[in-house]
């Protein structure tokens, strides 16, 4: 917004795409979506507006319609056209693999690597990610029976079956 004054057409153009991102997003709420469901329908319906984006953006920069040091080519530099979701998804990411540095061995990153992907696919699923290993552990042989069972997104419906199963 601050460039809005200097690079109207541009400036529209960005918000006006970012705007059609937003309403796929808002309608994947409105329609509520399960978590795999919102992201079939982000790669069908936002990723072409995103590439579309970034392709003007890039051709906005390598056929110099607009100067280097001018503000409209640095916040193209700098603008984050990710939806709220993914940036959060890739500061956690980014986040992990800073912390990645201080491991001593690489057994203990992939270990890292291993809970935050879990972490985050928890969170993902409305899930305490603290109870959920609870629950892993307590059920342990279970898991090992049948591990498609006890995923985050499906487990809670595995434990109410069992409950029955017991009453």
């Amino acid at each position: 917004m601050e460039v809005a004054e200097n690079f109207p057409e541009e400036c529209r153009y960005v918000l006006e795409t970012l705007g059609g991102v937003y309403h796929n997003d808002a309608l994947t709420r409105e329609q509520e979506l399960s978590p795999d469901e919102r992201l079939r329908f982000h790669q069908e319906h936002g990723s072409p507006l995103m590439k579309q984006l970034h392709a003007w953006m890039e051709a906005q920069l390598a056929e110099h319609k607009t100067e280097p040091n001018s503000g409209l080519c640095k916040t193209l530099g700098e603008t984050d056209t990710l939806p709220t979701a993914s940036r959060c998804a890739l500061k956690k990411a980014i986040l992990s693999r800073k912390n990645a540095l201080f491991y001593k061995t690489v057994n203990g990153a992939e270990v890292g690597d291993l809970f935050m992907s879990l972490i985050h696919t928890c969170e993902l699923n409305g899930v305490n990610p603290l109870d959920y290993l609870r629950q892993l552990q307590r059920h342990a042989a279970e898991l090992l029976a049948h591990p498609a069972e006890w995923m985050p997104w499906n487990y809670r419906k595995t434990l109410a079956q069992r409950a029955e199963i017991i009453a």
